[in-house]
């Protein structure tokens, strides 16, 4: 079963903000990265990579590995 938030230890919890924040980072990057760039800029639809993005970790890194043209 699944542990609760209050006995996780100070590091558990500490991680899980950590990787929280990295997350929500990407998203709003890549979130504003999309905004910004011209769709001409962009492989694929904008729309695909702005619902792909929002795919843990994957999504973004994928999106700036490899949607954008260089």
């Amino acid at each position: 079963m699944a542990k609760q938030w209050r006995e996780l230890s100070k590091g558990q919890r500490t991680a899980i903000g950590g990787l929280t924040g990295a997350q929500l980072a990407l998203l709003g990057a890549a979130l504003i990265d999309l905004q910004r760039r011209p769709a001409a800029e962009i492989k694929g639809s904008k729309r695909a990579w702005r619902a792909a993005v929002f795919v843990n970790f994957a999504g973004p890194l994928a999106y700036f590995a490899f949607g954008r043209k260089r």
